[in-house]
């Protein structure tokens, strides 16, 4: 299926619905698995400010690196992108740091690179190890914590396998973080059915600050526990401190249902206390479970990609239809990969209906 930089082109509105950074990372894991050639203009029109930041232009030369792509408007602040694989992905050892795309060095999201390098990588025949340098726990980005807990067991449940790791903490505005993870050949994708989570059997609260007080992870944690009492279930505490290049705190809340994995994180910030950085992520964690969806609203959206490449429809719960699961929804019709439907009940139905045909998985390979 793979071609190298032959086909119908994709072509992309970059500001279509939440108009940010996940629609270009979506689209350049697109063009390495079909290698289709990729434009793409007004990237990141809706936010203040447009163009590609360090982040992304890591994602666009680390995914180039993959499929020794032909890129034009690789660089910071640029809103239109040009991307043509010349070959399929290609395992092996891979280190990409966010720090060195921006003079001065950056705190750009290491989890979002992360995700967008390990999709194409997790179709490939062979193994991969994969390591990027930047902020771990960083605003509007998932946390080393979801990838591990949430994101990579979904995946590992419809047949991609990758085991993310932390090795270093990384806070705004320093970085310096590092995330690791093995790439293993996949046994999928296959299509996903998850409509109800089954019984919370577990709930763990990571609490931690870096270069702070120790009694702040410790209040994190007393308030959570106080907060997820009522569920009734075994909770368990992982209050630390921890060395950073910056100071930083949060709490992350794991569920562990029957059935399924969720995850919502709260960051500390200059003046607000500890306690309500651990209401913060406690309150999502609450209303998801009383949704009684099995993906929450983050991971909803994060798996629609890899089910557009499944050899049959997929069905899944979540707790909420956002703009960026709209969005993600957007791109795989524009794309040609995917008819989705989201119901507009509680929980939400989302419906998959690849448009590749049975044996996509193998011919990617």
């Amino acid at each position: 299926m793979h071609g190298t930089g032959s086909g119908t082109w994709i072509e992309i509105d970059g500001s279509t619905g939440e108009g940010g950074g996940q629609i270009l990372r979506s689209a350049l894991v697109i063009a390495a698995l079909t290698g289709r050639p990729l434009r793409i203009w007004d990237i990141r029109a809706r936010r203040r400010r447009p163009g590609l930041a360090a982040q992304h232009l890591t994602a666009v030369r680390a995914v180039a690196a993959l499929c020794g792509a032909r890129v034009e408007g690789d660089r910071l602040g640029s809103t239109e992108l040009v991307f043509v694989p010349r070959h399929a992905p290609r395992p092996g050892t891979w280190t990409f740091d966010v720090g060195t795309a921006r003079p001065g060095g950056s705190a750009g999201a290491a989890g979002l690179v992360l995700q967008t390098v390990a999709l194409p990588l997790a179709f490939a025949d062979a193994p991969s190890h994969v390591e990027v340098v930047g902020g771990t726990h960083v605003p509007l980005s998932p946390p080393a914590d979801f990838l591990e807990t949430v994101w990579a067991p979904w995946l590992s449940r419809i047949g991609l396998h990758v085991a993310p790791y932390l090795l270093a903490y990384g806070f705004y505005p320093t970085g310096g973080g590092r995330i690791a993870a093995d790439i293993a050949p996949p046994t999928g994708p296959e299509p996903l059915v998850a409509e109800d989570p089954g019984r919370l059997l577990e709930v763990e609260v990571r609490a931690l600050a870096a270069e702070l007080p120790a009694h702040i992870p410790a209040r994190m944690a007393g308030r959570a526990r106080t907060l997820l009492a009522p569920l009734g279930v075994p909770i368990r505490e992982r209050p630390a401190r921890v060395r950073a290049a910056s100071p930083g705190a949060f709490c992350y809340v794991h569920l562990h249902f029957e059935h399924a994995e969720a995850g919502f994180v709260a960051l500390g910030a200059p003046g607000v206390p500890s306690e309500r950085v651990a209401e913060q992520a406690v309150a999502e964690a609450l209303s998801h479970t009383e949704s009684r969806a099995a993906l929450d609203r983050h991971m909803a959206d994060q798996i629609l990609l890899p089910l557009a490449f499944a050899p049959g429809p997929s069905r899944f719960s979540t707790s909420m239809a956002t703009l960026h699961l709209e969005t993600q929804a957007w791109l795989l019709e524009a794309s040609g990969l995917a008819r989705v439907r989201i119901g507009r009940g509680a929980p939400v139905t989302v419906e998959v209906e690849p448009q590749l045909g049975p044996d996509v998985g193998r011919r990617l390979r």
